[in-house]
C-alpha cells in the first residue's frame, strides 16, 4: 500500500506540513496520542480533524470573532448603561433634596436630559464665530431656566452645581445612546469593520464616562475641582482688592506689582462657571484707559501618559478650552492691539480635571506665581499693564 504520505489525497497536505516543520515522525507521534502507537487511521483521524479546523476557521472565523467582539462592546455598553443611570439618579435627587422642587419634576429633568443644539450652516464662513457663540449661549440660558423654573427657590451656587450635574448626566446619555447605536448596527449588519472599531474605542469611552461620573461627587459638595486651577491663580490676585463685574459672572481687580499695573479676571465664584473670560478680555483690552500691553493666561492642561499630575509648562498664545469661540475673540482682541500672549498651564488627566482638586494641583499654584512673576520683571518694564486670566470652572473658588 506504501506511506500514507503517497497517498494522492493526503500528498498536497503532508507537503504543506512538511513545509512548517512537521515531518513524517511528527505526524506519527502526534497521531500517538490517539493511544494506539501511531497508525496510518489515527494519523488519517488527526489530518481530517485538522483539515476541519482549518475549514471552520476559514469559513467562519470572522463569524466567531464578530460575535467575541459584540460580547466584549455588550459587556462595556452595560456599563454605560449604568453609569448613565446613576448620573440621572444624582440630578433628580440632588434637585429634588437640595433645591427642594416639586415630586413630579423628574419628568422636566429627563427631557432637560434629551435637550440637543443644532450648530450654525458654516458653508459660508463668514461670521460663523458669532452664529455659534449665539446658539450656544441661547442653549446655556435655556437649561437655566428650566432648573430656574424647576426649582425657584434655589440660590446661585445651587443653580450652577445642579447646571453641571446635568451637563454631566446629558453627556453619558448620549455616549450611551451613540455605542449602542453601533452596537445595534453591529448586530443587524454582522460587519467585522462596525464592531471591532467600536471595541477598540470603547475603552477610552469608559474611561471618560468614569471620569464623568467621578466629577459629580466633587460637584454636589461645591468643592474645587482641578480645573478650578486658572481662577484659583486670579483670586489670590483679587485677595482684599475691589471686584466689578464686566460681563455675565465674570469679575476682574486691579493691583501692582513692582511698578507694573496688574488686572485680574476670572468667572465669579464660588458658583460651578467659567464665566465669560473671552468677552471681558475683549472689552478690557478695547478700553483704551487700561492700556494692556501684556496677556498671562492661566489654565489647566490635560497631560499626556507618563507626564506627572500637577507639572507646570509654559507657551504662547490663548491657553483656554471650548468650542473656539472664547479663543477666537481673544486672540482677535489681541492681534488688534499687537498684545502679546503668554500661557502657563498646569498639567492634569481628564478625571483629575473634573474631580476634586488634587493636593499636587494645588501646590502648583505657588509655582504659577512665581512664573508669572518671572514673565512680568522679564517681558514688561515699569508702568505696563498686564492681563492675567485665569481661566476654568470656578466651583468652590470665591474671589
Amino acid at each position: 500500500m506504501g506511506t500514507i504520505a503517497q497517498l494522492p489525497c493526503f500528498g498536497s497536505i503532508y507537503s504543506l506540513m512538511s513545509i512548517i516543520g512537521l515531518g513524517s515522525t511528527s505526524f506519527f507521534q502526534l497521531g500517538g496520542l490517539f493511544g494506539t502507537g501511531g497508525s496510518d487511521l489515527d494519523l488519517v483521524v488527526y489530518i481530517l480533524l485538522t483539515v476541519v479546523s482549518f475549514a471552520v476557521v476559514f469559513m467562519y472565523g470572522q463569524r466567531i470573532q464578530a460575535y467575541s467582539a459584540l460580547r466584549d462592546v455588550r459587556i462595556n455598553l452595560e456599563k454605560l448603561q449604568s453609569l448613565k443611570d446613576k448620573s440621572r439618579k444624582e440630578a433628580v435627587d440632588y434637585i429634588n433634596s437640595n433645591m427642594k422642587a416639586p415630586k413630579d419634576a423628574q419628568q422636566r429633568i429627563d427631557q432637560v436630559l434629551e435637550y440637543f443644539t443644532i450648530m450654525p450652516v458654516d458653508m459660508d464662513p463668514s461670521g460663523i464665530v458669532g452664529k455659534i457663540e449665539h446658539v450656544t449661549t441661547q442653549q446655556d440660558d435655556r437649561i437655566r431656566a428650566e432648573l430656574k423654573g424647576i426649582a425657584p427657590q434655589a440660590d446661585p451656587v445651587q443653580l450652577s452645581v445642579a447646571q453641571n450635574i446635568l451637563e454631566v448626566a446629558t453627556s453619558l446619555n448620549l455616549l450611551f445612546k451613540i455605542v449602542r447605536h453601533f452596537y445595534i448596527q453591529g448586530q443587524k449588519t454582522k460587519s467585522i469593520y462596525i464592531i471591532v472599531q467600536l471595541q477598540m474605542i470603547l475603552p477610552m469611552v469608559i474611561q471618560e464616562a468614569d471620569a464623568l461620573t467621578s466629577a459629580i461627587e466633587a460637584f454636589k459638595l461645591a468643592q474645587p475641582i482641578g480645573d478650578g486651577l486658572g481662577p484659583m491663580i486670579a483670586g489670590k490676585l483679587m485677595v482684599g482688592k475691589e471686584k466689578t463685574t464686566i460681563e455675565r459672572e465674570t469679575v476682574y481687580a486691579k493691583t501692582e506689582y513692582k511698578g507694573r499695573n496688574i488686572i485680574a479676571l476670572k468667572a465669579e465664584g464660588p458658583m460651578g462657571t467659567v464665566g465669560r473670560p473671552h468677552i471681558g478680555v475683549e472689552k478690557l483690552v478695547k478700553d483704551e484707559t487700561n492700556k494692556v500691553s501684556t496677556i498671562i493666561m492661566v489654565d489647566a492642561a490635560l497631560k499626556l501618559e507618563g507626564e506627572n499630575t500637577g507639572e507646570v509648562a509654559e507657551g504662547i498664545g490663548a491657553a483656554i478650552g471650548g468650542i473656539g469661540t472664547e479663543k477666537f475673540r481673544i486672540e482677535a482682541a489681541a492681534t488688534q492691539k499687537d498684545i502679546p500672549m503668554y500661557a502657563i498651564v498646569v498639567k492634569q488627566s481628564l478625571i483629575d480635571a473634573i474631580s476634586v482638586m488634587r493636593k499636587e494641583i494645588a501646590e502648583a499654584t505657588d509655582k504659577v506665581m512665581e512664573r508669572i512673576y518671572r514673565l512680568i520683571e522679564e517681558k514688561t518694564k515699569e508702568g505696563d499693564t498686564i492681563l492675567i486670566v485665569g481661566v476654568g470652572n470656578t466651583l468652590g473658588v470665591a474671589q
